[in-house]
């Protein structure tokens, strides 16, 4: 789908002023590399820039004042796969019906200073949680934003980019943090996982109060190391995804993602209770698989009241691969579509069935409904933007060059916002843009006159 920007331009004459800087080290300057996650949008740049005035189509709503903050791999020297980039913030803030300023950092962490330290002890096997890319996702919690990475420790920073250093809960963390932790909405406590270690319990839950306290560690046992990249929580349960993309470590020896399909290990789901984390996750068999990304979950008391929580039907949301990474960590051959899964508790059964057939990635949601019944759905399709209303078929769309993972932001008249970085081809720049997340209409696209290349995760910060 192709549809056209059609806002008016109200925007006075270009203002904007730019400032460039390189990093404190001598390899700003990256030369171009053939492999196709260094090429085209995929290409790192090779400095940090400030830009400040951003021009601006259409009219940025004036109720936006915060910041829109992206992460995502962005190597100064190549890298042997798009994930193990050096990670990179991209951040705009927006003020008043104003752009103030675009900047790209750098995460500043020890291994993009250039300490040697390895992930694994090559003598014992354990990890050194501080050895990081940072190159995943940006969250806050608990007065702190953190930029993620799944084999390490988080890295604060700041809303202006500024790296200050890992963060382990004040020695609590002993483990790595998911680029994908859940925030409950009710209770605002932050929920997370670890995985990677080499000896078990290979994945352990993790789950920090409102105040940033770590309450709860427990151990998930699950037979192997697989690449758990996502999860769910709902309003009773947590939600973990045991799927057949399993370590190698000839893979992690050559210097590559250390991951591959395994046909033999097989998939499942599963369902550990809120209420009562260390009594035994209840495990249920599906079609073999894989999910990078979990939309959302949510359940169903059973019929027998709100307190019997074994009667539940729980319904998961996400983007399935039906294979990952057969032919080695640089094949994406299969598309990703979006399916649900609906465990029945009381029947002890599972029931999958594709909502669309279209090829979608980094599907997100009003994150105020993490873990309840969600009103839509919105991902990146092949060029475009795509709603789904509730979990049903596709809505509507939005055409765009190459855009990025919609993140939703509430609106003072309830009908929301998507924001999102834009590439356009025709000039090898960037647009910021701001949708009315009701119908994908375009309200405003704030040019950045600089490349924003691919990349990952992010999240809008209200000041």
């Amino acid at each position: 789908m192709s549809l056209p920007f059609s806002t008016p331009d109200t925007t006075a004459p270009d203002t904007s002023t730019t400032h460039t800087s390189t990093p404190d080290t001598d390899a700003a300057d990256i030369a171009p590399a053939p492999a196709a996650h260094l090429a085209g949008n995929f290409a790192p740049v090779d400095r940090e820039i400030t830009v400040d005035r951003l021009p601006v189509t259409g009219s940025i709503p004036p109720d936006l004042d915060g910041w829109y903050l992206r992460n995502g791999p962005n190597p100064r020297a190549g890298s042997a796969h798009w994930f193990l980039g050096d990670g990179m913030l991209h951040g705009v803030r927006v003020r008043g019906g104003r752009a103030e300023w675009y900047r790209n950092r750098w995460v500043r962490t020890g291994q993009f200073d250039g300490d040697p330290t390895p992930l694994y002890d090559p003598a014992t096997g354990e990890r050194n949680l501080a050895v990081s890319h940072a190159n995943t996702h940006i969250v806050a919690h608990a007065g702190r934003t953190l930029a993620l990475v799944e084999s390490s420790l988080p890295w604060e920073v700041t809303r202006d980019l500024e790296t200050l250093g890992a963060y382990d809960f004040g020695g609590a963390l002993r483990d790595s943090m998911t680029a994908h932790p859940k925030i409950c909405p009710t209770t605002g406590e932050l929920h997370f996982f670890g995985y990677g270690n080499l000896r078990a319990p290979h994945v352990t839950y993790h789950r920090a109060d409102e105040t940033g306290r770590l309450v709860v560690e427990q151990p998930v046992d699950v037979p192997g190391l697989t690449m758990m990249h996502d999860f769910a929580i709902t309003e009773r349960y947590v939600l973990f995804l045991d799927l057949p993309v399993v370590f190698d470590l000839s893979l992690a020896m050559a210097g590559t993602m250390p991951y591959r399909w395994d046909s033999g290990y097989g998939a499942r789901i599963g369902v550990m209770r809120r209420d009562d984390p260390s009594a035994p996750v209840r495990w249920f068999e599906i079609e073999p698989c894989y999910v990078f990304h979990v939309a959302n979950a949510f359940d169903t008391p059973g019929a027998s009241g709100a307190g019997e929580a074994d009667n539940d039907v729980i319904t998961l949301v996400a983007v399935r691969y039906p294979t990952m990474w057969v032919s080695g960590p640089d094949s994406f051959d299969p598309d990703g579509t979006l399916h649900e899964w609906r465990i029945d508790l009381g029947a002890g059964t599972v029931v999958e069935r594709a909502l669309d057939d279209r090829r979608i990635e980094f599907p997100r949601i009003d994150d105020t409904h993490a873990g309840r019944r969600h009103d839509a759905v919105y991902a990146v399709g092949r060029h475009d933007l795509v709603r789904y209303d509730g979990a049903g078929p596709l809505a509507r769309g939005f055409g765009a060059d190459e855009p990025g993972e919609p993140v939703f932001v509430p609106s003072a008249d309830g009908r929301g916002y998507l924001i999102t970085y834009v590439y356009r081809a025709e000039t090898a720049t960037s647009d910021l843009v701001v949708l009315d997340a009701s119908d994908l209409s375009q309200l405003a696209s704030v040019h950045l006159g600089v490349r924003v290349p691919a990349g990952f995760h992010g999240n809008w910060f209200p000041a």
